[in-house]
């Protein structure tokens, strides 16, 4: 299901989308109660990404009443995406594309938590990473050779050699003290990263792939996600019940979510 500007969406809509892959978005997950946690993060997000990619401001509020028209006949919990973009976006001239349009899609939610991950590290670095963009191909295309490798996702390395964050996910690192220990990396910038740092006790740092493998524990976070254990990175693995991540996952839990 999926709406564009509260209407429901018909596919020369997205023919700009489809043939360009010029947009940006957010995902949020929806609670039985209707509230999301982080939800104005993410409005932040959309509003700092679209100033980025096509140069223009948005209307927040507009965005709210989409999203609450959308999840109308929806069954809770859920995700919701957000996207971006503009329909007359072209190839030949993509700076005449500056008004951007509000696309609404919703999925059912898993349960949290998921199942453990086990990654496998790749070289790879996102386009633009400040932005959740809609070019994904990069980041899918290096999940498919991870689970075509037997694993479930891919853990993104950069040229330099050190570890970022995941395929759609933030990664962080429990130390074998014990202090949580976030990437220092070019990466999105996540909602539930910036929750979890809000609320638990953190240090920033670079991390090399073998320094990643020599902590007491791993874990990726997203808003489909929460706070998900890794069990594995490569050959290494990891215990997926740290008290740490126990600990972190009543954190993200106890975190209340606000009203769109």
């Amino acid at each position: 299901m999926a709406t564009l500007d509260g209407k429901p969406v018909a596919a020369d809509d997205l023919l700009g989308l489809a043939l360009t892959n010029i947009g940006h978005f957010t995902s949020m997950r929806v609670s039985d109660d209707g509230s999301i946690r982080g939800l104005s993060l993410h409005m932040e997000r959309l509003a700092r990404d679209c100033k980025i990619v096509w140069n223009a401001d948005l209307d927040t509020d507009h965005v709210r009443w989409c999203v609450r028209h959308a999840l109308e006949s929806q069954q809770r919990p859920c995700v919701v995406r957000v996207t971006i973009f503009d329909p007359k976006t072209g190839m030949g001239h993509p700076a005449a594309a500056d008004d951007p349009h509000v696309l609404v899609s919703v999925r059912k939610a898993g349960a949290l938590p998921p199942p453990p991950l086990r990654a496998k590290s790749i070289v790879y670095e996102r386009d633009l990473p400040e932005v959740k963009h809609v070019g994904l191909f990069g980041a899918l295309h290096a999940r498919g050779a991870a689970q075509r490798a037997d694993f479930d996702d891919a853990l993104f390395v950069g040229r330099d050699g050190l570890v970022s964050e995941g395929g759609t996910w933030n990664v962080a690192f429990v130390d074998q003290e014990g202090t949580v220990v976030w990437p220092a990396a070019p990466v999105l910038p996540g909602v539930t990263m910036a929750l979890l740092r809000q609320h638990a006790e953190h240090r920033v740092a670079t991390i090399t792939l073998d320094q990643a493998k020599g902590m007491a524990a791993a874990f990726a976070t997203n808003t489909s996600v929460g706070v998900r254990p890794l069990s594995a990175i490569d050959d290494t693995e990891f215990p997926v019940e740290h008290p740490s991540l126990r600990q972190l996952q009543e954190t993200y839990l106890s975190i209340p979510g606000e009203s769109l």
